[in-house]
């Protein structure tokens, strides 16, 4: 038998998939004593989960619920193996990509407010809106303009599970695809993120669904936003620190690019931080990979990787080889 600690908060139904060599066990951060566990999952809330991890004994692999483990490497030290939940959330987060690109360029949060404010001849408003952010003063009838996404061209940065998900969902749109990665692949084509800044010139939509490390803290600063032509839309589904902020603020409030954020730099983004009130800007609070559906995809993808570590097979999803 092996011992796997999982968060007491997971439903026991989701466990189904796991092999009977695993004794699970349930832990949280009130336990009151020590456990001894060769396996960790742990609580997806990454400060309910470092609070759990002084309590625990004897671990030697990480099997977390998350894409994402910046956090779990200074947590647990070099010498534990640590693997993430590539594609448990591919799907969820490639929805709210497609969606935040649709309704950005439908204006949704502007005729969200009109409904509110019970003004149907505010419609006018999204022309105006429009012709600001894109420099486009054509006049059209009816007096409304709401962009296509259909034959725009997005500029991907990071190509792995939920980049080619997002890209699959985009296909019906017939889009023109850049695709940026930290090293170049030829099937199919993918650029360098050394060539990243000179590409941006030719995106209407840029789409950053890569990991945090240091490399990409800030990857999109100043001069990234500003290599950005009039009108572009900016889509951050990764990580808040990938992006320069104050520079963010400084070209929203400007009027120069759009954007729609589901993270932030600083994260929780605190009352009264000047993101909150910029213009063409949609923002949700970091739920772009939640759904009903995300727990058990998450232990599903934990399950396999734990067969494939008591066969003494290699692990699909390692991110840290323990040493």
């Amino acid at each position: 038998m092996i011992r796997v600690a999982y968060p007491a908060s997971v439903l026991p139904e989701f466990l189904s998939d796991f092999p009977a060599e695993a004794e699970l066990i349930p832990v949280s951060e009130k336990m009151e004593h020590e456990v001894e566990a060769e396996v960790w999952i742990p609580d997806p809330y990454a400060t309910r989960a470092m609070r759990t991890w002084p309590k625990l004994r004897g671990v030697k692999l990480v099997l977390s619920l998350m894409a994402g483990t910046e956090w779990i490497p200074g947590t647990v030290g070099p010498h534990v193996t640590i693997c993430n939940a590539r594609g448990a959330h591919s799907v969820a987060t490639a929805e709210w990509v497609l969606t935040a690109i649709l309704a950005s360029l439908k204006q949704l949060p502007l005729f969200l407010d009109i409904q509110c404010s019970e003004n149907w001849r505010r419609r006018r408003e999204a022309s105006a809106a429009y012709a600001a952010v894109s420099g486009d003063q054509r006049a059209y009838h009816p007096d409304v303009m709401l962009e296509e996404l259909t034959g725009k061209t997005v500029l991907m940065v990071g190509h792995g599970s939920i980049g080619k998900e997002i890209e699959r969902m985009l296909e019906p749109f017939r889009v023109q695809m850049v695709r940026v990665a930290r090293s170049a692949r030829t099937e199919p084509k993918v650029h360098p993120v050394s060539e990243l800044t000179k590409l941006l010139p030719r995106a209407d939509v840029v789409v950053l669904i890569l990991p945090y490390s240091t490399e990409t803290h800030r990857l999109i600063d100043k001069a990234q936003l500003e290599a950005m032509r009039q009108g572009t839309l900016l889509v951050n589904a990764a990580r808040g620190a990938i992006v320069n902020t104050d520079a963010l603020v400084e070209v929203l409030q400007l009027g120069r690019i759009r954007a729609a954020l589901d993270v932030t730099d600083p994260e929780p983004l605190p009352e009264g931080h000047p993101l909150w009130s910029c213009p063409n800007l949609l923002m949700t609070p970091h739920v772009a990979g939640s759904s009903p559906e995300f727990a058990p995809h998450a232990l599903r993808v934990a399950a396999g990787e734990l067969r494939r570590y008591l066969a003494g097979e290699p692990l699909q999803n390692m991110v840290q080889a323990g040493i």
